[in-house]
């Protein structure tokens, strides 16, 4: 994060406008609005602009700028709005040297903070930044959002302020009275207040306190999808912003975990080949423990919970222990990382059947039904088989299937570090120290592996 978005109160505050024209207008427009008092230092001045600083009980000074003006007014920010880049950079040194934020409209080095693009739903206002790369993107951004956000946005926020002192004298927990505005958004309360109906809102609100009582904990066993947070499905991310606990695997993407709700505790249990941060037991154990506490707890897994993900065992565990859960499938690793390598799991030509399996050894082999897995016209699809690699293409080569059938390793699949090598199972094996490939990797046995050169879109 290159700049930390806050929000100023500047109603009475004295502000400085460096410059007199439609520039400096445009951002006295913004300072007036947030109740300012706008001086301007300027040698001359737009007509309107001299309203605005008149109206907002502000001076104008008829002038070349000078720091010294700083100190002798004592400003809470300035703005340098002139055309001049030599008198921007003036002021933003003088400014510097005073410690007082500082704007050059237009020059983002010679910024202390930016003016985003915003969204006025006032009490609720939203900003968008670009940290000037891009104001028109900004913009554009603005434009999508004001569509989607209600006018009477402003109205809730409005409402929610004026019961708030009440909410929190009856509900005294933060995590408690959280989740009681989420489930009152949730329901009709938001229509009446964007209707002006506002008897029905306080009745509704009346109600929800006087039938208030402590929720209790649920789990939330949520597929993450194979890396690419766009993959995520809706439902997914709605609990994962609202769940108080995130307890996630190794297999959870950074980009995935930032969607989180950011005050939410994140525990990290992830497993690696004979390194597990934390037992399976041991897990089992967190979600029954942060649910029984009345937290609503969000089990992150990598691809879907009940592919390979050991989502039934831990569901198992919430129902012996009388806890409320949801499933959230995700789109498994086979699904996903396929489909970025542009290899089709079935295709009318080449497979007309395909094959999970997991390719963890036991006793330094896999335990696979061999003979069943030999068959022309069918993908198999392996997860977590690089360590055991090149027993699996022996042991397939031995009960039959052709040396030369094409397998894909995908590394990282969906992500921007996805790596995809083909070769055949006779010398696949060889190629994953070549290409220095690291798990999690899928692997794809199967003639539909020789579409991959003409179907790669990533």
């Amino acid at each position: 994060m290159d700049i930390f978005p806050v929000s100023l109160k500047l109603q009475q505050q004295l502000c400085l406008i460096v410059g007199g024209g439609h520039i400096a207008r445009r951002k006295a427009v913004l300072l007036a609005r947030a109740g300012a008092v706008i001086d301007v230092l300027a040698p001359d001045i737009d007509h309107d602009l001299l309203d605005i600083v008149g109206q907002s009980k502000g001076q104008y000074f008829a002038s070349s700028f000078d720091q010294h003006q700083l100190t002798l007014r004592g400003y809470r920010l300035v703005i340098a709005a002139t055309d001049d880049p030599a008198v921007n950079r003036a002021v933003f040194d003088a400014c510097e040297a005073e410690n007082v934020l500082v704007n050059s409209v237009d020059d983002p080095p010679h910024c202390r903070f930016m003016v985003p693009a915003i969204i006025d739903r006032s009490p609720l206002v939203v900003s968008i930044a670009t940290n000037g790369a891009s104001p028109v993107l900004s913009r554009q951004l603005r434009t999508q959002l004001e569509a989607a956000i209600p006018q009477g946005m402003g109205r809730l926020a409005e409402f929610s302020g004026k019961w708030r002192p009440t909410v929190k004298e009856k509900i005294i927990s933060p995590d408690e009275r959280r989740i009681f505005w989420e489930e009152l958004y949730a329901g009709p309360l938001k229509e009446q207040v964007f209707n002006d109906n506002l008897a029905e809102a306080d009745r509704l609100i009346q109600q929800a306190l006087t039938e208030w009582h402590t929720p209790s904990g649920e789990v939330y066993l949520v597929g993450a999808g194979p890396g690419d947070p766009e993959l995520l499905t809706l439902k997914a991310l709605r609990l994962m912003q609202q769940a108080d606990v995130i307890i996630y695997d190794r297999l959870v993407s950074q980009p995935i975990l930032d969607l989180c709700r950011r005050d939410a505790e994140k525990i990290y249990v992830g497993k690696a080949r004979s390194s597990h941060s934390v037992p399976q037991d041991g897990i089992n154990a967190l979600l029954v423990h942060y649910a029984a506490q009345g937290k609503r707890v969000c089990r992150l897994k990598g691809g879907d919970p009940f592919i390979f993900g050991r989502g039934g065992e831990e569901i198992q565990e919430l129902f012996a222990a009388g806890i409320t859960f949801q499933v959230v499938p995700g789109i498994t690793a086979a699904s996903g990382c396929s489909a970025y390598a542009g290899i089709p799991l079935t295709h009318r030509d080449y497979a007309q059947s395909v094959r999970f399996l997991t390719g963890h050894l036991k006793e330094g082999s896999p335990e696979l039904p061999w003979h069943e897995l030999v068959y022309e016209n069918q993908t198999l699809v392996l997860y977590m088989g690089l360590v055991g690699l090149e027993t699996i293409c022996e042991q397939l080569i031995a009960h039959g299937q052709r040396s030369s059938m094409p397998v894909a390793l995908v590394s990282k699949g969906t992500t921007p570090e996805q790596k995809v090598v083909v070769g055949t199972l006779a010398d696949i094996a060889s190629k994953v120290s070549e290409h220095q490939i690291q798990a999690p990797t899928l692997t794809i046995i199967g003639e539909v592996v020789s579409l991959r050169e003409q179907l790669q879109w990533q």
